[in-house]
């Protein structure tokens, strides 16, 4: 863990340099700091404050800067929820999966019912209550019934903030490979079909709405004034500058490239751990003015609010004319509404909806969340 910490301090200080090498600008000041997936709550707490320290240093933070770290149940021990106090962290994202603890071990979680409760208990006592509950709909083993516990539970536990993913199975996970073997290892066979797993989905938009947690995003729920400052510049292309294994990063293009017609300059790290420890390296993608069109209609979609055509029209000019047949397609088939110049995803299209970003991209592009892989 030290050496991983290390590297990633290392590239934390080098930030400036390495955007200004691609291109790249970074954003003056920083309103959302996220640190996740993974686990990061298994970092010794002297590892997690060498990192917010760090990028305290580096960067402008904003005074209502939102500074989330995902967190496992049962590792929330005390010198860590100390270490989350003392470095600011506002906002914990809570891997809870499902209240029901068969469902949780089939998956190999480690944590109970009586786990997720207590340190959602724990965490409010230190002065952190803007939590997120995660949950997976089409665990092995889960029923209607099973499913509507833990939407209840989660509910009852009053967090501002679920969200719903539907597992995607495929053969980079253990499950995922037994299951398009047919087997039974893993809980295989008790994984519920796509069709039942959708309902679930279903029911829970339905049953978090009811409870004051509305929709605002494909997998994200929220009561009034808790969406997720993180996730919102994802769906919305604001900047973000990413480190780690994996890490992506989207940053405006320097003046010379938007000249060249590039609007923005995409960042990856390797996904290797290994390659990532032995060498500093980042591969970089020029976003053309078309391209980041695409994308304002790729991500904006997943937001409830939708796409505003006249915002689009002022950034990207006639190109946006060349969309409007795609649009008219995707509404005739029932996947997509206008209304008052915003277009939206209605819901079979959410239930739809790669096929309908797929519509709106000339290279098909990898989704950036909605779903979650075991």
């Amino acid at each position: 863990m030290s050496h991983y910490v290390e590297r990633l301090c290392a590239d934390i200080g080098s930030c400036r340099s390495m955007a200004a090498d691609h291109g790249a600008l970074l954003p003056e000041l920083v309103d959302s700091v996220y640190l996740g997936g993974g686990t990061p709550s298994l970092l010794p707490p002297a590892e997690l404050a060498k990192l917010f320290i760090l990028i305290a240093k580096q960067f402008n933070l904003a005074a209502n800067a939102e500074i989330t770290v995902e967190c496992a149940p049962g590792t929330l021990t005390g010198p860590v929820l100390e270490s989350l106090r003392s470095c600011g962290v506002n906002r914990v994202s809570l891997g809870v999966q499902s209240f029901v603890d068969q469902e949780a071990a089939a998956v190999g979680r480690l944590h109970t019912r009586a786990k997720i409760l207590e340190d959602l208990e724990r965490l409010r006592t230190i002065g952190i209550a803007n939590i997120n509950i995660d949950l997976i709909a089409g665990l092995p083993h889960q029923t209607p019934e099973s499913w509507a516990f833990s939407l209840d539970e989660a509910i009852a536990t009053g967090a501002p903030h679920v969200s719903v993913y539907m597992l995607e199975v495929d053969d980079d996970s253990r499950l995922g490979r037994e299951l398009i073997a047919g087997g039974a290892r893993y809980h295989a066979h008790f994984v519920p079909d796509e069709n039942l797993t959708a309902d679930f989905y279903e029911s829970a938009s339905a049953r978090l709405a009811r409870h004051g947690l509305a929709q605002y995003e494909i997998s994200n729920f929220s009561h009034t004034g808790f969406d997720s400052r993180h996730n919102l510049k994802y769906w919305t292309r604001q900047p973000y500058v990413g480190f780690g294994v994996d890490a992506h990063s989207m940053l405006p293009a320097s003046a010379t490239l938007q000249r060249q017609g590039i609007e923005s300059v995409r960042l990856a790290t390797t996904d290797s751990l290994e390659e990532f420890l032995a060498a500093p390296h980042c591969a970089a993608t020029v976003v053309s003015q078309q391209e980041a069109l695409e994308e304002s209609f790729f991500l904006g979609l997943r937001l409830n609010c939708g796409v505003r055509l006249d915002e689009l029209q002022r950034r990207f000019g006639r190109a946006v004319q060349e969309c409007l047949p795609v649009i008219d397609d995707l509404v005739s088939a029932g996947m997509l509404e206008i209304s008052e110049g915003v277009v939206r995803l209605t819901p079979r299209g959410c239930f739809l909806s790669n096929e309908v970003f797929e519509r709106f991209i000339a290279v098909k592009a990898t989704s950036l969340g909605g779903f979650n892989t075991l």
